[in-house]
């Protein structure tokens, strides 16, 4: 599908949005970043960058998770952890306390950060809020990007997910209130860590079953276990993003770690929107 198509799809959908919530009487969310495209019913679909619903089969998740207990660590606009109370979990939501605990490149301050991201997230409409770039503070960021979009669909859905705040470094069955978790799902995190292994190691001890892992692995024939530095050479622009490990990394780190059983099932594949840029990411299972 054409680039073009798919910026009108989005604005389209941006649109349609923007008019059910006023015929709703829910007050103007112009500034909202929707990460995660989410049908909340009623007509009300969030205009996510991502788009997760059409390969939602492809991550293998059980279709029935009644009993079990899943941890979604960097939740962001929440579609799968709302995905995984639909079908009968008890959820756990891990996001950041604030942007201030973003990892940063040494020397890098909350206000590239910021910039940066706002940079990478599309306005809302072509025709809303004209240079929005430095528009936020790091506190109003945080809001409309994570907090206020995970709240918005958590009081719309009447959901009973628990939030827990935190890093991903400190997170640990005392801090969450748990022994253990029967599914836990890592998105499009850890490429946003400085230390991938030691966020790791971090998030295993908390999986008693299943680590789902799903981001960006450098495929490299011939290659052993490396990971590709992404965050470029410039010290006054954070990239928000520094290490890719290859898919044969993390099956050994994975495995390093304890699980007895390391496989990729799948592909999460789609179009960043409005954006149309293709993305393609492996998706691995670790099984205890």
């Amino acid at each position: 599908m054409a680039s073009s198509t798919i910026t009108e799809e989005f604005y389209a959908l941006a649109r349609q949005f923007r008019q059910r919530t006023q015929e709703l009487g829910l007050g103007d969310l112009r500034r909202y970043c929707w990460y995660h495209t989410v049908d909340l019913g009623d007509g009300l679909i969030t205009p996510g960058v991502y788009d997760y619903r059409d390969c939602w089969e492809a991550y293998h998740f059980p279709a029935n998770l009644h009993g079990m207990t899943v941890l979604d660590v960097g939740s962001a606009t929440g579609f799968f952890a709302f995905e995984f109370e639909k079908r009968g979990a008890r959820v756990v939501s891990v996001e950041l306390p604030s942007l201030n605990q973003l990892d940063r490149f040494p020397g890098q301050t909350t206000e590239q950060v910021v910039s940066k991201i706002l940079r990478m997230n599309p306005p809302p409409a072509p025709e809303s809020f004209p240079g929005q770039t430095g528009n936020y503070t790091a506190e109003e960021l945080y809001f409309y990007l994570l907090e206020g979009p995970f709240r918005f669909c958590h009081t719309w859905l009447n959901s009973k997910i628990e939030r827990h705040y935190s890093t991903i470094y400190d997170l640990s069955a005392k801090n969450l209130g748990t022994e253990g978790f029967d599914l836990v799902f890592l998105g499009d995190i850890l490429l946003h860590t400085l230390y991938p292994l030691q966020a790791l190691a971090a998030v295993a001890p908390l999986c008693k079953g299943t680590l789902v892992l799903c981001q960006e692995m450098p495929e490299t024939p011939g290659i052993g276990p490396a990971m590709l530095y992404v965050g470029g050479e410039n010290p006054q622009e954070d990239d928000i993003s520094w290490w890719w490990p290859n898919k044969l990394c993390f099956i050994q780190m994975l495995k390093k770690l304890g699980f007895r059983h390391v496989e990729e099932v799948g592909r999460g594949q789609g179009v960043l929107r409005p954006s149309g840029h293709p993305f393609d990411h492996p998706i691995l299972h670790a099984q205890r």
